[in-house]
């Protein structure tokens, strides 16, 4: 891989592939670069194809002392594209992905995009008496301050659980039956650092975008899942409604990858609107 130093010294990685119009793919939350390289390869041929481990993601070494936010991660961003100078380029993010590009928006405005492309996120994770867009429909503080104890006692287990317990009705019955698969799952987070990822969770919980979505000012494109374990076809809807230039795609029996579950799907539609 790749690698840059930020400005407050960390060292952060990226495979970089291809020729081309710039196209920079995000992760989600406790994932890598590695989600996205599958979609590199078959776009490389044209586009200039970026997939970074976002800090405190990757299993890279990752120094106690340095912060771990939303907010520091869009800045990561805007070095990013100040390391590689290829230009505007379009921005791919799924999950905390799309909120890092959302929070990238709030403080840098939309220079150096030329276009969006965001993965099944809602602007604001929390719910409330006036928002029942985010995570389940119904995950308020209370149940957030639950989850965050369960990731300081088991990190492993609570991510399983936060998945396991969502609206996705095959994830539940593979959680309560303790599919087999899921122990794989639980080797690779158990094998993670759960200190920079509850950091950042904390900054994703307390971070609302809704304000950020009508200042956007670049064509964007949205995929959803319509079975996702965490938001319905109405976040969805929600969100396309509050972009200027927006159009959405809802992929039918897809979870909160939706992406992974119709590949090629995704990547023509994601070709259509590089176009």
């Amino acid at each position: 891989m790749d690698q840059f130093t930020t400005s407050d010294g960390s060292t952060l990685h990226y495979v970089r592939s291809g020729q081309g119009t710039p196209l920079l793919f995000l992760h989600g939350w406790t994932s890598n670069h590695r989600e996205w390289l599958p979609f590199a390869e078959a776009l490389a041929d044209c586009h200039c194809c970026v997939c970074w481990d976002a800090r405190g993601h990757g299993g890279h070494a990752y120094p106690p002392d340095r912060p771990n936010s939303v907010q520091r991660m869009a800045r990561d961003l805007r070095e990013l594209l100040e390391h590689l100078a290829l230009g505007p380029a379009a921005l791919l993010g799924h999950s905390m992905g799309a909120l890092t590009i959302w929070e990238y928006v709030r403080t840098f405005g939309t220079e150096g995009i030329e276009r969006l492309v965001l993965v099944d996120q809602s602007p604001k994770l929390l719910t409330d008496t006036d928002w029942r867009h985010g995570i389940y429909g119904d995950f308020d503080s209370a149940r957030s301050d639950g989850f965050m104890a369960r990731l300081e006692d088991d990190f492993s287990d609570a991510v399983l659980t936060l998945v396991g317990e969502g609206n996705n009705p095959r994830a539940r019955r593979a959680h309560a039956g303790d599919d087999p698969a899921l122990g794989r799952v639980r080797d690779y987070l158990s094998r993670l650092d759960p200190g920079p990822l509850i950091e950042v969770w904390k900054s994703l919980t307390r971070a609302d975008y809704r304000d950020v979505l009508p200042t956007i000012d670049v064509p964007t494109l949205l995929v959803h899942g319509d079975a996702s374990h965490f938001y319905s076809v109405e976040l969805a809807e929600y969100v396309r409604g509050s972009i200027p230039d927006a159009r959405l795609h809802v992929y039918e029996g897809t979870d909160h990858s939706p992406h992974l579950w119709q590949r090629e799907r995704f990547l023509d539609d994601l070709r259509a609107f590089c176009r």
